[in-house]
């Protein structure tokens, strides 16, 4: 596994090994990880993608899917957009990514993409979808930024309005994958989630609660909403990651 992601091969439960420590809300700089270590974090992200969206079979295979992080700076948006990233390059299909985060978005950051017009005016706004999105420099996939948002969503999360901009993207695109809010601190999550064909948990190492994956893991449960699958993200070695392969 890479030193700071990796896929949980089960879903979390209330006897996963999760740590107490505390986890800043750091952002990774893509700039400054070493040839070695993006290239394992990229291996991590495509097997991530073709467990989740390549691997099932054609019927049941998700093309829907929210990106949650348990809590507050678990890296949800991160591993939401390299997933998207990773997906257009697997898939002959178009890929939308969606900053459906209003409470903090950063997805734009990400991407170096202005926060023009977006998920937040396309809730209210009646014109096209394909209005609100824009290209990457990535091929096959667009980019739907958080729009113009206060500290509040304010109105941006009708469901029956989400249900229909859903809708939309789904006939514009093969798949659709949406940053959202910690379902630990906000209810946005699981509203989303509702909406889609499941979730991905983001998992903070070291720094996620036990307390607080079984919360959110009962939320999603009692939402009806499909956990997929879940992501230790930031995982350390605390000795040379050379002799855990040797174990």
């Amino acid at each position: 596994m890479s030193r700071n992601f990796e896929i949980l091969h089960r879903r979390p439960s209330p006897d996963s090994p999760f740590r107490v420590p505390a986890h800043p809300d750091a952002k990774t700089d893509r700039d400054s990880e070493s040839p070695r270590r993006a290239s394992s974090t990229d291996h991590e992200i495509a097997n991530l993608v073709q467990r989740i969206f390549t691997c099932s079979p054609a019927p049941t295979a998700p093309s829907t899917v929210a990106f949650c992080g348990v809590d507050q700076g678990a890296g949800c948006t991160w591993v939401c957009a390299r997933a998207s990233e990773a997906l257009a390059r697997q898939v002959p299909g178009r890929v939308c990514v969606v900053d459906a985060n209003l409470r903090s978005p950063s997805l734009h950051t990400h991407f170096d993409a202005e926060r023009r017009a977006g998920f937040a005016e396309a809730m209210k706004d009646a014109a096209p979808v394909r209005d609100f999105l824009r290209a990457t420099c990535c091929s096959h996939l667009w980019l739907m930024t958080s729009g113009g948002t206060g500290r509040e969503p304010n109105g941006a999360l009708n469901p029956d309005r989400l249900r229909s901009r859903l809708a939309d993207l789904r006939l514009e695109f093969d798949y659709v994958l949406l940053d959202t809010p910690p379902i630990t601190a906000f209810a946005d999550a699981a509203l989303i989630g509702r909406l889609t064909d499941g979730v991905i948990l983001v998992v903070a190492s070291n720094g996620t609660r036990r307390d607080a994956a079984r919360v959110a893991k009962e939320s999603f449960e009692a939402a009806n909403v499909p956990i997929l699958g879940a992501v230790l993200n930031r995982r350390t070695y605390p000795i040379p990651e050379a002799l855990y392969r040797r174990l």
